[in-house]
């Protein structure tokens, strides 16, 4: 235990080093997906994000898209807390059984156009949650789903492509 004391205080800090000034082209994507918006809604895009029974290892990663080095509200692209004010609602996790209900009135509340994002493997098909008795499967039991996005977790900026892809191939559907 004491050695552990000692190694802390006398260690410093352990970060990770800050990204490059765009790291990945993210600015330009970001960019991209801001004029796919205002062609398709005219307006911001708005996104209402559901935790369906996930452990959190995406809700992380989505969290992540407000921090300095992704910022995506500077390119509009909110957050909201009312499926009522929501264009797209991102679903995480595998929709437990006792979430199910819950997913299926917050898709109703949620004004058309209105899209679903499957986030992450769990959401998609119930990941390594798949068959256990608590979960009523991936988010296309409950409701219809749009994009799904692969990962555990997904990076930030997959899910900003992923966005990008579903504003560009819904232009002319709904």
């Amino acid at each position: 235990m004491l050695r552990l004391l000692s190694r802390a205080l006398l260690g410093g800090p352990v970060t990770e080093a800050s990204p490059g000034p765009d790291p990945e082209g993210l600015s330009e994507l970001a960019r991209r997906l801001q004029g796919a918006t205002r062609a398709r809604l005219g307006r911001s895009l708005m996104i209402r994000e559901v935790d369906a029974g996930s452990c959190n290892g995406c809700e992380l990663e989505l969290h992540a898209l407000g921090n300095p080095v992704y910022d995506v509200e500077r390119f509009g692209i909110r957050f909201v807390a009312s499926p009522r004010h929501a264009d797209v609602l991102l679903v995480t996790g595998p929709v437990t059984t006792n979430m199910a209900e819950a997913l299926e009135r917050t898709w109703r509340a949620t004004p058309a156009p209105k899209w679903v994002v499957a986030v992450g493997d769990c959401a998609i098909d119930g990941g390594c949650f798949a068959g256990s008795y608590a979960v009523a499967g991936g988010v296309d039991k409950v409701v219809p789903v749009d994009l799904r996005i692969k990962g555990c977790p997904p990076r930030p900026r997959d899910v900003l492509a992923g966005l990008l892809a579903l504003l560009e191939t819904v232009e002319g559907r709904r």
